[in-house]
């Protein structure tokens, strides 16, 4: 079983009044449009009271918003970091693909070390949340996009909620909740490079509900070469269905092209990205930015 208990009892898979209130709070007036999710912000520095209270509003709905400023295709990497530290978002996941400041320029690189990874290519990347492969205790609980410059075509992002696709699987059948939430469902091969071990067998559930302060939290990938899922009947039943779900035509599901000065703010929610297409003298160049926080109210 999981090594997170509940402690919110919305995810407690004993205590049914607890989730239907909270199901019914939830989808209740739930956003169906991408453009709903769009807060525009003067300044990224400095967000004005309404603008803040504005995103923090779609965060606490939909766990995402997308906010548009007046930034256009500026470099600064102070401009993100800024803007997250308004929301709590401090701590940085420095990864190994991270610039030396813990910021990820997301950009096509063909050198050898990161030729290895789709992110720095123009292929398509397939449903997943951040960091689906961290130790359970340095969990991606946040993540920024900010858009520099957008590809010449291609390059949508379709986001879903992660409570959301919860609620379409508990109310499918809680005994598929109740496997994505063991600890030996999803397990991340380690990564080897020329003999070379950089990070060992990963082993852990789909959602999590006991960590960062108690709200749900989700790791998964739908890279199959990427996971190896437990062997038994449910497993592979919630698998099943949590990929039914992710490529249905749902209102659930949003898509969108970041333009330069825009960007995402999340609780690492699903997310995917389609190929695109570069222009040589202005190619694509997005900054991630992966934070062992969640968003605070602060």
């Amino acid at each position: 079983m999981s090594m997170f208990k509940p402690l919110l009892p919305q995810f407690d898979l004993d205590n049914e009044s607890a989730y239907q209130q909270w199901r019914e709070q939830k989808l209740l007036d739930y956003p169906t449009t991408i453009e709903q999710l769009i807060v525009e912000i003067r300044n990224p520095a400095q967000l004005s009271v309404a603008e803040r209270e504005a995103m923090l509003q779609r965060i606490g709905k939909t766990n995402m918003v997308i906010f548009a400023g007046p930034t256009g295709g500026d470099p600064d990497k102070s401009i993100p970091l800024h803007l997250g530290k308004q929301f709590g978002l401090v701590s940085l996941d420095n990864n190994t693909g991270a610039d030396n400041d813990g910021i990820t320029s997301l950009e096509v690189k063909n050198d050898q070390w990161h030729s290895h990874y789709i992110p720095y290519s123009n292929r398509p990347i397939h449903w997943h949340t951040d960091g689906y492969y961290n130790d359970l205790t340095r969990q991606i609980f946040a993540l920024q996009l900010h858009c520099v410059r957008p590809a010449a075509e291609g390059g949508a992002n379709a986001l879903m909620d992660h409570e959301i696709a919860y609620i379409l699987i508990r109310d499918r059948d809680p005994a598929l909740i109740e496997v994505l939430m063991r600890d030996d469902t999803m397990i991340i091969p380690e990564n080897r490079v020329d003999e070379r071990v950089n990070r060992p067998d990963r082993s852990g559930p789909v959602f999590m509900a006991g960590a960062g302060g108690g709200a749900l939290h989700m790791r998964y990938t739908a890279r199959k070469r990427n996971v190896t899922w437990r062997q038994d009947t449910l497993t592979q039943q919630a698998v099943s269905a949590l990929d039914e779900i992710l490529h249905a035509d749902s209102t659930f599901i949003y898509r969108a092209i970041l333009q330069s000065g825009q960007g995402l703010i999340s609780n690492n929610v699903l997310h995917d990205r389609s190929g695109f297409d570069d222009d040589g003298d202005a190619p694509r160049l997005l900054y991630r930015l992966r934070y062992f926080d969640r968003v605070a109210a602060v």
